[in-house]
């Protein structure tokens, strides 16, 4: 067979791994060799040993990633420029679309650096597994933040296949899928080169490693039952347009929509109703929160029901006489300084009232990267329209208890990518999750199936129930095995009920959280500081 051009490789490693992400469920199984085609064309690049090896390899990486990047989060645009000018969303858009693609081009590109200075191949695709889960843990951890195309997300379409995420988390499924595509790129190689038993050796390896853990995986989809521990939950779906929140329909008019809604399928003994992320449009002074009027209003709506109690998504400001936070903003008017915060809020048939910030804030459109550090460029971005100090935020999980002690992680929009974040709540007491959001911004776009079949990873991680209330959809109800129990249609009015099972035990994944990541990512610096070692050592030796 006559070798393909590099480009045209490049460009089908870019399609396949398109078809197979979600909300193309139908084709997730493509993941485990959707690499294999760029593979092939840097092989072929590396092996010509020709002028600027290093930048072809870079740029051949480079055009897969950011093809299937950008073709499979398109809608960011959508979602930013709602929030800002043209020109500042088409500048943030560049994080999820291009930040993202060039770390993962990285992790090729020091590959191809590091396996010139050795000679076995599995140290090099070692570091190769290193450096790419590395790239994906720091685009999780640090400032510009977006973690929504790491690998093991690919799997959120077919969760059966990823149910020993309740021991490795998300980054078991991206290990698992860059082993694959590299068993399977020397399963090409050797039927192209070998004879006879040899020829089908890596092949049968590959096969070998595809089967054992989707085996384990299935045997534990089907073996696994819940605890009877049932609760009764609704979920809300008011369907309110997010342009016309903050000023088409007035708060009271919100407000009664949602509890409407929530009469509509509550029972006598319905012990939680969930409302969406800022469900209360209003910015509400949380010290005096016992006073506000929407406040009042929701804990009258409770007053039906004797164990009810409601989570719901909050605007809300807290005031300083100082500048206690990074994040706080000076108020000229008043000299105090205060912060804004998208926040869940709790509340019960008491004077108990309890908060949660958003953490994990959109970079640029929420939170503006490295404040400390950028603080300098703080003119130039509110200039542009952008936000400069964004919204607060808290420094750990939040747990919410009710006053029959149910313990419920509240999750606010894209937090939900986290599984380190999430399982952190459910270490601190946390027996079902609750994912309050508002994808409506995204359009009827992948944007919010993506989103939601997400969730069913977080399900299998810590083993417990996700309820979901999303403005617009989609909402519903996730089980302990990732399954969607129930769920809403896209930007219909609803309002859906269920009872599910609550649990206490911690899966080994809660217990040791991204620590597989975190060795990798270790060992991938190590390896990656092996270059200009070995550079070094060279020049010097041939001096």
């Amino acid at each position: 067979m006559k070798p393909k051009h590099p480009l045209l490789l490049a460009l089908l490693s870019a399609f396949l791994l398109w078809l197979a992400w979600p909300p193309h469920t139908f084709a997730a199984p493509l993941l485990f060799i959707g690499l294999v085609p760029l593979l092939i064309a840097l092989d072929q690049i590396i092996s010509k040993n020709e002028k600027k090896t290093g930048k072809k390899v870079f740029l051949t990486a480079g055009l897969t990633f950011l093809l299937w990047n950008t073709a499979c989060i398109y809608w960011v645009y959508n979602a930013i420029s709602a929030y800002n000018s043209p020109v500042v969303a088409l500048l943030i858009s560049l994080i999820p679309y291009g930040l993202g693609a060039l770390l993962m081009t990285f992790a090729f590109w020091l590959w191809y650096r590091f396996r010139k200075t050795v000679s076995k191949k599995s140290i090099a695709y070692l570091a190769l597994l290193c450096f790419w889960i590395g790239m994906e843990y720091l685009h999780a951890t640090w400032d510009l933040a977006f973690p929504w195309m790491t690998l093991g997300n690919g799997l959120a379409g077919m969760h059966q296949l990823a149910q020993w995420y309740e021991s490795t988390g998300v980054y078991g499924g991206s290990i698992w899928i860059i082993i694959s595509n590299i068993l399977a790129f020397e399963a090409y190689k050797s039927y192209r080169n070998q004879t006879g038993y040899l020829r089908w050796r890596p092949a049968m390896a590959w096969m070998i490693f595809m089967i054992i853990p989707a085996a384990i995986s299935l045997t534990r989809y089907y073996g696994y039952t819940e605890k009877s521990l049932p609760i009764n939950v609704v979920t809300v779906q008011p369907n309110i347009d997010p342009y016309e929140k903050s000023g088409g329909i007035s708060p009271a008019d919100q407000l009664k929509t949602l509890c409407k809604l929530s009469d509509s399928v509550a029972q006598v003994n319905t012990e939680y109703f969930i409302w969406p992320e800022t469900a209360i449009p209003n910015f509400a002074d949380e010290d005096r929160i016992r006073s506000n009027t929407d406040f009042i209003n929701m804990q009258r709506f409770l007053n039906r029901y004797k164990n009810g109690t409601l989570l719901t998504g909050i605007e809300s400001i807290k005031i300083y006489n100082d500048k206690k936070t990074v994040s706080a903003k000076y108020d000229a008017n008043s000299r105090q300084y205060f912060d804004n915060f998208n926040t869940a809020m709790q509340v019960e048939n008491s004077t108990n009232v309890q908060f949660y910030h958003k953490s994990k804030l959109v970079p640029g459109v929420e939170k503006m990267p490295f404040p400390e550090t950028l603080s300098f460029l703080a003119p130039v971005f509110s200039g542009l329209g952008g936000t400069v100090s964004g919204w607060g935020w808290q420094d750990t999980p939040g747990v919410f208890y009710s006053q029959s002690g149910v313990g419920v992680a509240p999750v606010i929009c894209y937090e939900s990518l986290w599984g380190g974040w999430i399982s952190g709540a459910v270490k601190n007491g946390a027996q079902f999750i609750a994912i309050i959001t508002n994808d409506g911004w995204w359009g009827d776009t992948y944007g919010k199936d993506q989103h939601f079949l997400y969730a069913k990873l977080r399900a299998i991680e810590t083993r417990r129930w996700v309820v979901r209330s999303a403005n617009t959809g989609i909402s519903g109800f996730i089980n302990q095995r990732g399954d969607v129990v129930k769920q809403s249609k896209w930007w219909t009015r609803d309002a859906l009920k269920m009872d599910i099972n609550l649990n206490d035990q911690l899966t080994p994944y809660v217990k040791s959280g991204d620590i597989i990541a975190q060795i990798l990512s270790i060992v991938g610096i190590i390896l990656a500081l092996f270059i200009p070692y070995h550079t070094f050592f060279k020049k010097k030796k041939q001096a």
